[in-house]
């Protein structure tokens, strides 16, 4: 079954009221990050007068992983490095229709840092810039090598590209990003989100002929000025009920009404909608049978450490990130914002984000923020690639809720407890709703089809009234 495929069992198009008029349906929308105004910013542009719709944010602030940090002159994405890119043309397009002329469009200049050298990201594309030895090595595995039916991530790694590429650089890299045992993680995500290389653009990459690889990535766009979160702050001038500082606690359905509460305010919709990650839905509602609870332990995410640094002067070339797979390095890549744009630095400064991905609570989590900082800078330091004196703003930015981690029984697990919600009537939406590894694109399109799915059931001219609850099958 496609976990993208569970939605509620029964929702209501309109109420009914005397003399044939109807009211807007309530809906809550558990979440103000991307996806959550998003559905927000449709519901309120396709359709106003069908839908009267209510955002909640736990935060002061809405954006989730997509908030940025505005200060001292420097502005930092405080999530990590977020762009705009897509193959969905669609999502790119709203987007910047969103954004209206605040954004510019780069070339993308990622590199893949490989001892002291500065590869072509991605990897497989930049064999030239090896020493002989390692480039020969690369396409001598990748063409020879023969592997056993991969049934585990990493024996995927070996039998697609070659031993040489799979241990110099994707093993090592992706032990860091995911922060779990490649050999226990699950198949099923794989061919749609790392692209397998053509014979032909590697052989190529190894004698020098360039070559792009991921070339829906090749240009993005990013907001001129505010970050990321300029998309967000768009989007929220456009949703006139977002209540922040509402940190759901309560989630009940009584007579076909949600009723919903942080402690302190209680709120009634007709059609609630969660953004918001699963392990917080679930544990504010009531009832939950010990199998669901069971299912929901076993889900596995990482966290997120941004160190972001800002500096006199720009030391590095013009790069939009660097990957470290060097397992000394506790970051796994650096951003540089002042690359997105010019707007983001003061005058004669250049700025980085440098990413750790570790579990919640976990030996780096524990880590001071003093700590964090002179780790990351004496570590690029050492490579030269800054000088630690010209380090002039230090933040850190802690997210408990970043990746999603397929295990083996990820499908197994996620499928009990999605099944649980969708039964109950609520609509799931968004990463850590879904519980997948969606990016900012891929949000976007599911929000977009979920409001335009309400819509259509809007107008499709079924009437639900208060006394009748029995709803529609989706």
């Amino acid at each position: 079954m496609n976990l993208r495929n569970f939605k509620p069992d029964r929702t209501r198009t309109s109420v009914s009221l005397k003399g044939g008029r109807q009211e807007p349906l309530r809906v809550g929308i558990l979440g103000g990050g991307l996806t959550g105004l998003t559905i927000a910013y449709r519901l309120r542009q396709k359709a106003p007068s069908r839908f009267r719709v209510e955002v909640l944010e736990k935060e002061s602030e809405c954006g989730g992983l997509l908030r940025s940090v505005l200060e001292d002159g420097f502005t930092f994405d405080s999530g990590g490095a977020h762009i705009i890119y897509s193959k969905d043309k669609r999502a790119v397009n709203f987007m910047l229709q969103v954004l209206g002329n605040n954004y510019f469009r780069k070339r993308r200049n990622n590199k893949v840092y490989f001892r002291e050298r500065f590869v072509k990201y991605p990897f497989e594309n930049g064999l030239s810039d090896l020493s002989p030895e390692d480039n020969f090595e690369c396409l001598y595995h990748f063409l020879n090598d023969r592997y056993p039916k991969p049934k585990d991530f990493r024996q995927w790694i070996y039998s697609t590209f070659g031993r040489g590429i799979a241990e110099k650089y994707l093993i090592p890299y992706n032990r860091k990003i995911w922060n779990y045992p490649l050999e226990k993680m699950s198949l099923h995500w794989v061919e749609g989100r790392v692209p397998r290389p053509p014979a032909e653009d590697v052989i190529k990459s190894a004698l020098g002929i360039p070559t792009e690889g991921y070339t829906h990535q090749l240009y993005f766009y990013y907001p001129r000025r505010g970050g990321i979160q300029a998309l967000i702050k768009s989007m929220e001038r456009q949703v006139p009920m977002v209540l922040k500082d509402y940190a759901v606690n309560k989630v009940l359905e009584s007579d076909g009404t949600w009723k919903v509460s942080d402690g302190r305010i209680s709120l009634s919709y007709d059609v609630l909608i969660s953004t918001i990650p699963i392990f917080d839905l679930i544990s504010a509602m009531n009832g939950v049978p010990l199998k669901v609870k069971s299912a929901l332990k076993r889900l596995k995410c990482n966290s997120l450490l941004t160190v972001m640094l800002g500096l006199k002067g720009n030391p590095l070339s013009e790069y939009t990130a660097l990957y470290f797979p060097d397992p000394r390095v506790r970051f796994n890549r650096v951003g540089f914002p002042h690359v997105f744009s010019r707007f983001n630095v003061p005058p004669g400064k250049s700025s980085l984000v440098a990413e750790i991905t570790t579990g919640y609570n976990r030996q780096a989590w524990k880590l001071s923020d003093r700590q964090l900082v002179r780790e990351v800078t004496d570590a690029l330091h050492q490579r030269k690639l800054i000088d630690k004196r010209s380090v002039c703003f230090a933040r850190v930015k802690r997210s408990q809720y970043a990746y999603v981690v397929y295990d083996k029984d990820y499908q197994k697990n996620a499928r009990v407890v999605l099944r649980y919600a969708g039964d109950q009537g609520i609509w799931l939406c968004g990463r850590f709703s879904e519980f997948e590894y969606l990016n900012m694109d891929a949000c976007v399109s599911r929000a977009i089809g979920l409001a335009d799915r309400l819509i259509k059931l809007s107008r499709m001219g079924r009437t639900f009234t208060r006394q009748n609850r029995k709803g529609i099958h989706t």
